[in-house]
């Protein structure tokens, strides 16, 4: 992940600005097309024989799954709406195409040179073992690549346009989307509230993680991730005050975000299949940072380039990035 990188991709000064004061950034056209479409045959080839989705008939791609094709195996979920497949996530071909150098060279320009874990090829996927509760996932900390597929049906009963706005319970440093097909604004676009990254870091107890709940078949009231008051006063005035911005795009663009950004996969009202694979770049020091409580300097995990760089950007970049209300 280090050497030569003249010819990679490099972020700018108003990238970096840019991400520091919002907590995310949209890329255009990085990822390899030829493996955007492997990617997409790995999806399609792993549904069961005789699926009613036909990938060549796009009257079937709607939610939610019959009864019958519907599977709560954490390495390929099929329920409702929601189509992921962590199984293909330590596959040579998707390590190839997140890990690429160009996005590596990002993540260590945000992150520090040296220091992002490698991915392990065939190694254990995410969603092979770890802490879940019914309804929720098995943690996607533990995994040694991708975090995987999530594709999103079209939803023509709307039933799933619901607001699920949050921030994610694992510990991670930098959070990527990647975009397999292009993705209409109406859907299922990654969506974020700007700048909720920097008014939520400091509501937590710790700086990376958010404690959690065991589920007890016999004490079910309480399970899950839980949040300080802090959290949820702030995030409902986050919603309240602040504009989502719908990151649609097209194939090969990236998301990049911040690890307390508020954000949630959009809900799908459009006639096509929401395909997106995710990832966390991660510092190999994650485990003793994630001790600490939040920091005076938020960025002190982060490299020296963000922490001397001043937050400033024009207005015609942050609408760019589709910031088109009030830019400071």
């Amino acid at each position: 992940m280090t050497g030569d990188n003249s010819n990679r991709l490099t972020l700018t000064t108003e990238q970096i600005a840019f991400f520091k004061d919002n907590g995310y950034l949209v890329l255009r056209d990085v990822l390899d097309r030829n493996l955007c479409a492997q990617a997409r045959d790995r999806m399609w080839d792993s549904l069961p024989e005789g699926s009613r989705l036909k990938r060549d008939d796009l009257e079937t791609h709607y939610a939610p799954f019959p009864d019958h094709e519907t599977s709560d195996d954490p390495l390929y979920i099929r329920r409702n709406e929601r189509w992921h497949l962590r199984e293909a996530s330590t596959e040579q071909f998707l390590i190839d195409l997140i890990y690429s150098p160009d996005l590596c060279n990002v993540a260590e320009q945000l992150l520090g040179e040296g220091l992002l874990q490698p991915p392990v090829p065939d190694g254990e996927p995410m969603g092979s073992r770890g802490p879940a509760w019914p309804g929720g996932p098995t943690d996607p900390a533990i995994g040694d690549g991708v975090r995987g597929f999530y594709w999103t049906l079209p939803d023509r009963s709307k039933t799933s346009n619901v607001d699920t706005a949050h921030t994610d319970g694992h510990p991670f440093n930098l959070g990527v989307i990647g975009v397999l097909n292009d993705v209409p604004e109406d859907g299922g676009a990654f969506t974020v509230w700007p700048g909720s990254h920097r008014r939520l870091y400091p509501t937590f107890q710790l700086q990376y993680d958010q404690p959690r709940i065991p589920y007890y078949d016999h004490m079910p009231s309480l399970k899950g991730i839980i949040n300080p008051p802090e959290y949820d006063a702030e995030l409902k005035a986050i919603k309240e005050d602040t504009d989502a911005v719908v990151c649609h795009g097209k194939e090969g663009d990236v998301v990049l975000w911040h690890h307390r950004l508020a954000h949630m996969a959009g809900n799908n009202n459009s006639d096509i299949i929401r395909q997106v694979v995710l990832n966390d770049f991660n510092r190999k020091d994650l485990d003793t940072c994630r001790l600490d409580p939040p920091q005076t300097n938020m960025w002190r995990d982060w490299s020296s380039e963000v922490n001397d760089t001043a937050v400033s950007y024009s207005v015609e970049f942050a609408r760019d990035q589709g910031i088109t209300s009030k830019v400071d």
